[in-house]
C-alpha cells in the first residue's frame, strides 16, 4: 500500500479509551488477542496481522517490511521476525524507573509489590501491536527524530539509531504514540521531558493538519 494511503487509514483511527482495567500484563495481551478487530495493523509498519491458531502474526506482503536478522547470531530463524507482540509504547522501564518498587529490585520487584506498576503494565491504552524484531530493536529507547532514509526494515518507514539509542517512528504512528504518552502522563503522573513534551505536541499537531487537509507531510 502506497505510504500516503497507508497513512490516511491511520488517520481515520482515533485514540480510544478503554475503560477495561486488568490486574497483570497477561490477562491484559490475551484480551487483546480475543478482541483484535480484523482490520488491525501493526503499529511502526502498517502490516496487517493474521491469526494463527492462538498466534498472531504479520504479513509483509503489503507492508513491505523485511527482518533487520532474518536469522538470529547462533544461526536460527528469527522468531521475533513472524510474530506479533504487544509493545508497551510508552517503556516498562520508562514509567517503571519513576516508582521506588523499580529502584529496589527493578521490574520483577514492581510486579509482585507494586500495584500501581501492575495497573500502568497492563494499561491497553499504552500497548499496540508490533512486530517483535521492531519491538525487541525499539527496546526502551526514547522517540525522535533522525537524519537518513529508513531502509533497516525493507519498507517499513521505522527507523532505530542504535548508538543514539534513539527510534523514530513513521508519520502514521506519531499521533497514536503522543496521544499514550499523553495519556499515561494524565492517568499515572508520568513525568515526560520537556523536549519530548515538544516533540509529541508537534506530532499530534501535524497528525491533525494532515487529516483536514487530506494531505501526508
Amino acid at each position: 500500500m502506497p505510504h500516503f494511503l497507508l497513512a490516511l487509514a491511520f488517520f481515520c483511527l482515533s485514540f480510544n479509551l478503554y475503560a477495561e482495567q486488568f490486574t497483570s500484563f497477561s490477562s491484559a495481551k490475551k484480551h487483546l488477542i480475543k478482541t483484535l478487530p480484523n482490520d488491525a495493523k501493526s503499529i511502526y509498519c502498517g502490516c496487517d496481522i493474521k491469526r494463527q491458531g492462538k498466534k498472531l502474526i504479520p504479513d509483509p506482503n503489503a507492508c513491505g517490511y523485511i527482518p533487520r536478522n532474518a536469522v538470529t547470531r547462533s544461526g536460527k530463524p528469527n522468531a521475533r521476525a513472524v510474530r506479533i507482540e504487544w509493545e508497551h509504547i510508552v517503556p516498562a522501564w520508562e514509567f517503571g524507573h519513576q516508582l521506588q518498587c523499580w529502584q529496589n529490585g527493578g521490574r520483577k520487584n514492581c510486579v509482585k509489590t507494586s500495584e500501581q506498576f501492575r495497573k500502568m503494565e497492563a494499561d491497553i491504552n499504552n500497548l499496540a501491536p508490533a512486530i517483535g524484531e521492531i519491538n525487541a530493536d525499539r527496546s526502551n529507547y526514547r522517540f525522535g527524530m533522525i537524519t537518513g532514509d529508513a531502509n533497516q526494515y525493507g519498507r517499513c518507514q521505522v527507523k532505530v539509531d542504535f548508538k543514539q539509542r534513539l527510534v523514530e517512528p513513521p508519520f502514521h504512528a506519531r499521533k497514536r504514540i503522543a496521544d499514550a504518552y499523553f495519556y499515561m502522563q494524565k492517568t499515572y503522573g508520568l513525568k515526560i521531558s520537556d523536549k519530548q513534551q515538544k516533540l509529541f505536541t508537534a506530532w499530534q499537531n501535524q497528525a491533525l493538519a494532515a487529516k483536514g487537509s487530506n494531505t501526508v507531510l
